[in-house]
């Protein structure tokens, strides 16, 4: 991995997800928990208004907000499309960005427990999900397809960019476990980081388990729209346990069950996840990979 000379903590991207909120609030009050002698760690809570009305945004989903286009387009003017501009002045641009690494920390309504979104499968993001998932065996990795368009996400705007994403834990609730476990984590990062700016190279697993997404599945809907099913019970709260096909995965309002029709196993994850109802998303599908870590270069 490259020096690290500046890593960026943010929290509250969604401002009703208190973890990330509480833990940077927590950072700002005893920065010395972040502080490590080969490089500067920055806090930010990206959308204190939506925190503050204790919603998830105001007027448009701020982690949707980090396109190229979008932050360059002077017509863009809702509050989370001028917070995005204002945090690309403070941490990118993308292509240059102003910081080596962004960790944006949130949680979510499904059973996800300690999961890495990785924005990319670099040797050096692959290395970093090996050793955190080597320290805490409840650690699983999740990564987009191999060939992805540009990413509208906050993470994007740095080419190491990582998104904590812990769970079960409702949204506007603090789960004190999994705070804990997130501030862990991030620990484990900055210290990770630490010992290879330092020419110390940590001990590393020589596979990976990598979850990576194929496809989103949305809820069975009415020809209005309307919901028209939902999660089986079998299924909810298995996050990254095998669907094979005939599996029941949704049950209709009449009590019948409708099965996954696809042709091999695959592994679901943010299942029935509250904040993707509006985005038509039920779950989504990855497939399992087994990849071997390089050494550190």
């Amino acid at each position: 991995m490259n020096q690290i000379e500046r890593v960026a903590l943010v929290g509250g991207t969604h401002g009703n997800e208190l973890t990330g909120v509480y833990l940077i609030e927590k950072f700002q009050r005893f920065p010395h928990l972040i502080e490590r002698s080969s490089f500067a760690t920055l806090t930010l809570l990206a959308n204190p208004k939506a925190f503050e009305a204790g919603r998830r945004y105001i007027e448009k989903d701020l982690n949707r907000c980090f396109l190229s286009a979008e932050l360059q387009d002077p017509a863009n003017g809702t509050y989370e499309e001028l917070r995005a501009k204002a945090i690309a002045r403070q941490l990118g641009p993308k292509g240059n960005a102003q910081v080596d690494m962004i960790i944006d920390l949130h949680s979510t309504t499904a059973n996800m427990g300690l999961s890495l979104l990785l924005g990319n499968d670099r040797p050096q993001m692959l290395q970093l999900a090996a050793y955190l998932s080597q320290t805490n065996p409840r650690v699983r990795v999740c990564c987009p397809q191999a060939s992805v368009e540009e990413s509208p996400v906050l993470r994007s705007l740095s080419p190491l960019g990582l998104v904590v994403e812990v769970g079960p834990v409702a949204q506007g609730v603090l789960n004190a476990q999994l705070f804990q476990e997130t501030e862990n984590l991030i620990y484990a990062v900055l210290d990770y980081l630490e010992a290879c700016n330092q020419g110390t190279f940590l001990p590393l697993p020589p596979t990976l388990t990598l979850y990576r997404y194929i496809a989103d599945l949305d809820y069975p809907r009415t020809e209005q729209g309307k919901l028209n099913a939902m999660i089986h019970p079998q299924l909810q709260f298995k996050d990254y346990e095998p669907l094979h096909p005939g599996d029941p995965l949704f049950l209709t309002f009449d009590g019948k069950a409708i099965a996954y029709s696809g042709d091999s196993v695959v592994y679901p994850v943010f299942i029935n996840e509250a904040a993707y109802y509006e985005k038509g998303i039920a779950l989504r599908l990855t497939q399992k990979e087994n990849r071997t870590i390089s050494n550190r270069s």
